[in-house]
């Protein structure tokens, strides 16, 4: 009796029976459990961006309503100086303030995608399918895509720093906008470029 053809799609040859690994491959394989930790570090991470993040807005608030000791601390978070005194906020510091905010929370999406991300590709599965509140992202995520949606954040990350510098660019030398002009034009093609390759990946596959 012919044996089975591999190729013929009618005719698949039996699946073989998976067979109980060896000491050290299972060694190997368990030692993903190790990066664990990193991610619970990360969450830890978040957690101190969360309470930064209502920080800076309670000083917002409490700036807008008048507090001299709350728009001293804002102007000394953000970095902010001028030649006259600030006794109440003005249009730039809130814009200031707001794109911290914003820095924030885009820093706080990049730590999800680190954390959800890696931990469902290098890790272990999440079982998300079909949960009502599942990323889209991460029904087809893997260690390319995450790689160009991680670049993607860090362009993102980087446009809200060099936003923030140009809007208090008094206070800088021209040597540092021009660096983190360069910095982010590098990071924009850097991101291109890993994209790109995934794209001739994506085809050859």
């Amino acid at each position: 009796m012919a044996s089975p053809d591999p190729f013929d799609p009618q005719n698949p040859p039996a699946i073989r029976r998976s067979s109980p690994m060896r000491p050290l491959p299972r060694l190997i394989f368990a030692s993903r459990w190790l990066q664990l930790p990193l991610y619970l570090g990360l969450i830890i991470a978040q957690g101190v961006y969360v309470m930064h993040f209502l920080v800076e807005l309670l000083h917002l608030v409490e700036a807008a309503f008048g507090s001299q000791t709350a728009l001293q601390a804002l102007i000394s978070s953000i970095g902010y100086k001028t030649d006259a005194p600030i006794t109440a906020l003005n249009e730039t510091v809130i814009m200031l303030v707001v794109l911290a905010l914003i820095d924030v929370v885009m820093i706080s999406n990049l730590l999800i995608m680190v954390i959800v991300g890696g931990y469902e590709t290098f890790v272990s599965r999440m079982d998300l399918e079909g949960h009502r509140d599942q990323p889209e992202w991460l029904s087809h995520v893997n260690a390319s895509v995450l790689k160009v949606k991680l670049a993607t954040a860090i362009i993102g990350i980087s446009s809200i720093h060099l936003l923030k510098t140009f809007i208090n660019a008094d206070n800088y030398t021209d040597r540092v906008l021009i660096a983190q002009t360069v910095i982010h034009i590098t990071f924009l093609l850097s991101a291109m470029a890993i994209a790109y390759t995934d794209k001739l990946m994506s085809k050859e596959h």
